[in-house]
């Protein structure tokens, strides 16, 4: 049995995977009481009692949760941004080339940012297959449902008197400074971060991240890329597809509820449009995350998951 404790449980992340995992019978949840909940000691001492410890909590709470734990044993995976590109720690992206056994080998994995799971995927397989070069000057821009600004902005778009600008997509991020580009640029190894564009839109859950291209900016064509997508994506939980949308549309919230991801080109000759279609809660974030515990004990990698 796996003792799992996760350090931040009352929010939206930690509420989902504490959801999840209460149905499995091979893990045994470490819980505080609600007046210990925040209590330093109380939560060191559930941090090393825990052989994994999901950190579900602010950057700088996540890293003093990180050096709380005093023995070899304890496994982490944080879902903050505080480690994604943090010496000794791996980025917890099976699906990219090397990343598996280095998830399975390693007590300290770095949950993937939402947004930046989407860039990722499409772009990291091209540059590392030569069809695009590590100086190119990337944009992206992506659609992601209200979920994924956690307990504030959700009480805030279910409110029964809202802002009727929430009615409406709204784009953020535009001093260009968003906490994903880091690892959006770090991960894929280029050399400078894409312009990007995220945007919230009124719908409760799923993302759409698109990456679009001029074909003189990649070194392969449409069906190029195709065939390195189909080659890269063997194995786990993200899948290339032929299909391009239901009808002329790409709706975001195709894969609501599911913790895989579906891969798509399409455009034209000239102008290429990567698309990557998923849930911002499941393979943007908890469904990420249990796929990585997964790994780590031993468990079929998509135990718990819904792919």
């Amino acid at each position: 049995m796996t003792k799992v404790f996760i350090d931040g449980g009352a929010g939206t992340t930690g509420l989902n995977i504490v959801s999840r995992l209460s149905q499995r019978n091979d893990i045994e949840l470490i819980t505080l009481p609600e007046e210990t909940r925040k209590d330093p000691s109380a939560r060191k001492e559930a941090l090393n009692a825990a052989d994994i410890a999901f950190l579900c909590l602010p950057d700088d709470a996540a890293r003093e949760a990180a050096s709380m734990i005093e023995n070899g044993h304890t496994a982490v995976i944080d879902t903050s941004t505080a480690h994604r590109v943090a010496p000794g720690w791996v980025y917890g992206f099976p699906e990219l080339k090397g990343k598996r056994a280095m998830i399975q080998a390693s007590k300290r994995i770095a949950n993937p940012g939402c947004h930046a799971s989407g860039f990722i995927a499409l772009v990291a397989p091209l540059i590392s297959e030569g069809a695009l070069s590590p100086d190119a000057a990337l944009a992206c821009f992506s659609l992601t449902g209200y979920s994924g600004g956690g307990k504030k902005m959700i009480a805030e778009y279910e409110a029964g008197e809202r802002d009727p600008l929430l009615d409406a997509p709204r784009q953020y991020g535009l001093s260009q400074a968003h906490k994903h580009l880091p690892e959006m640029k770090a991960v894929c190894g280029l050399d400078t971060a894409p312009v990007f564009c995220p945007i919230v839109a009124p719908y409760y859950a799923g993302m759409e991240v698109t990456v679009p291209l001029f074909a003189s900016l990649a070194k392969a064509g449409a069906e190029e890329i195709r065939a390195i997508y189909k080659g890269y994506y063997s194995q786990g939980a993200v899948h290339f597809t032929e299909e391009t949308g239901e009808g002329g549309f790409l709706s975001a919230g195709a894969f609501a509820g599911r913790d895989d991801m579906e891969i798509t080109v399409s455009g034209s000759a000239e102008r290429i449009l990567l698309t990557a279609r998923f849930d911002n809660l499941g393979k943007g974030a908890c469904g990420a995350a249990i796929q990585n515990m997964n790994l780590l004990i031993g468990a079929d990698e998509f135990a718990g998951l819904v792919v």
